[in-house]
């Protein structure tokens, strides 16, 4: 038998960071939202033990060895219930990869659901939430989905009522961004000022359970998006064709290098997409809509 598990992209429409703590980590407001493209994640047992395979977009790139984060998430779930990893986790990757969508995150989650499915271990949702926090920061939402705040480092997250779809465009840059390289050069471009503490915005909160698109395109943010550009510049010419192109808000997605665009409708969205596939500056254009729901056995 073999079980498998569809998981989301994420959005950011607040990414507030405050100053490194001690850790290294930083303190986030930070708003997910949980949007239609997918990674799905396939667990089979394993006469050999552990295995990862993957294909689609960028496959190339995913470690196929213990760092990848489904490995790891069989591996945490294995060992909290006492038996080997024996799980083939086949990746159909369709989320971009170092591309601030949490691609990795949405593998990790989908492993774990797909893992406790598989070997009946009947874990509770809060055993699942603890494991994905100690995976990542963007796990745990990965396994929730639909549109949460989360705090700390990204992990502890409030559940968010949305009144209605957004839709939204994303167009993938020619190559990727190192999470930690954007912390890294956000503290930088920090060093001569007082970082604030990040506070969830009441306005975007709002935005949010109205189901309001402009509403929610005037209070969108994103505290890494400088640093994200200083990294790569050409990002800039990408987020000026959306907006030249009617976007409501172009913003960087989460560490970047993918951006987002929200559009007034699906008509809208279509329309930008088409400009930006044309504009020569991305690699690829995607439509989707959210909030979705989180990690689901299909």
């Amino acid at each position: 038998m073999s079980v498998t598990v569809r998981v989301p992209a994420k959005v950011n429409v607040q990414l507030a960071v405050g100053a490194a703590r001690p850790d290294g980590f930083h303190e986030l407001a930070n708003v997910f939202l949980a949007v239609g493209l997918y990674d799905e994640v396939t667990a089979t047992p394993s006469p050999d033990g552990l295995r990862i395979t993957c294909e689609g977009p960028d496959a190339a790139q995913v470690p196929l060895d213990r760092t990848n984060l489904a490995a790891r998430a069989a591996v945490a779930l294995a060992e909290r219930y006492g038996r080997t990893p024996d799980v083939h986790l086949h990746i159909a990757k369709d989320i971009p990869v170092a591309g601030g969508m949490a691609g990795g995150s949405a593998d990790g989650a989908g492993a774990l659901l797909a893992c406790d499915a598989l070997w009946g271990t009947g874990a509770s949702r809060e055993e699942l939430l603890g494991i994905c926090a100690e995976l990542g920061s963007d796990v745990p939402f990965s396994l929730v989905g639909g549109a949460a705040l989360g705090t700390g480092r990204g992990e502890k997250l409030t559940e968010l009522d949305v009144g209605g779809a957004f839709h939204w465009v994303f167009a993938m840059a020619t190559r990727g961004l190192s999470t930690p390289a954007v912390f890294r050069e956000f503290d930088r471009l920090a060093e001569a000022r007082e970082v604030p503490e990040p506070v969830a915005s009441q306005e975007l909160l709002g935005a949010l359970a109205k189901g309001d698109a402009e509403a929610l395109a005037a209070t969108v943010s994103n505290d890494l998006q400088p640093a994200a550009l200083s990294l790569f510049p050409e990002l800039a010419d990408t987020l000026a064709v959306g907006r030249a192109a009617g976007a409501l808000v172009s913003l960087v997605s989460g560490s970047g290098p993918t951006t987002a665009f929200l559009a007034r409708d699906a008509e809208a969205a279509e329309a930008l997409a088409a400009a930006l596939r044309t504009s020569g500056t991305c690699r690829d254009v995607r439509t989707a809509s959210g909030p979705v729901p989180g990690a689901t056995v299909v």
